[in-house]
């Protein structure tokens, strides 16, 4: 099945450092390539993986689950830590569920983890039907392009398959369980109108994580795909200094010093 033009995977070889960027539901790495270009021009190592399902057609969406999206960003982990001395992990809306699911399972091999818009949990009182509703209904319209910023467009599904969002709601149960697990410093941005994910998910994973380093930033100007956003430069710069700031060297003990 050929690709969504937009939606091809980014790959970039550079030093030591790594960062995985997660796409979100329905999305594909397109969301996030300008964030992506942006590390990798600063010298760093950087994968954004297509998620199973994704950037094709809805229907194959249809045939894939959490686990699958998990197995693949855990793959493309584990190939960073091999080939890095320190990686980090980024993630927009599902994509930063599956950053915090990554978080939980693997500990200090993650050295920080930047979310964009985090989704964990159901907002809508309409989710609970889909488990009967998927075997009637398909599919459902599209929750891409959520953006401010005039011409921008997100690359994605038109349609919302119901199997996959079935699957979905599984996966925020399991990821809200395990934020007491997530001890790595964070930085959680969230946009303060988000038609997509309500604001009160960045609530839940401030509220639950065991993380001591925490920042938060709210995003004024931009709706929920804030990466290709009015406030992109603002994530792509906050998320570079965090890099920098967990990699830099620890000051030498008093009295180490020579003089």
């Amino acid at each position: 099945m050929s690709l969504i033009p937009g939606a091809e995977p980014y790959r970039h070889d550079g030093g030591e450092t790594g960062v995985l960027l997660c796409h979100g539901f329905t999305g594909t790495p397109q969301s996030l390539r300008p964030w992506a270009e942006y590390l990798a021009d600063r010298g760093l190592t950087v994968r954004v993986p297509l998620l199973p399902g994704h950037g094709t057609r809805w229907q194959d969406m249809q045939v894939t689950g959490w686990q699958d999206w998990y197995a693949e960003v855990d793959r493309e982990l584990r190939e960073l830590s091999g080939r890095c001395s320190r990686v980090f992990v980024f993630g927009l809306s599902m994509g930063a569920g599956l950053a915090l699911r990554l978080a939980q399972k693997h500990g200090a091999q993650i050295s920080g983890l930047v979310l964009v818009n985090p989704s964990v949990k159901a907002d809508s009182l309409q989710l609970r039907a889909v488990p009967v509703l998927r075997h009637f209904v398909p599919s459902v319209p599209g929750i891409t392009s959520d953006i401010a910023l005039e011409g921008a467009a997100e690359v994605g599904y038109a349609r919302t398959p119901l199997h996959a969002v079935h699957s979905l709601t599984r996966f925020w149960r399991i990821v809200q369980a395990g934020l007491p697990q997530v001890t790595q410093p964070l930085l959680l941005l969230h946009s303060r109108v988000d038609h997509v994910v309500h604001p009160s998910n960045s609530a839940v994973v401030l509220a639950r994580v065991s993380s001591t380093d925490v920042t938060e930033r709210v995003l004024e100007r931009s709706h929920h795909v804030a990466t290709l956003d009015h406030d992109a430069d603002r994530i792509f710069s906050e998320s570079y200094d965090f890099i920098q700031r967990l990699s830099a060297p620890a000051p030498a003990e008093e009295g180490m010093a020579g003089g």
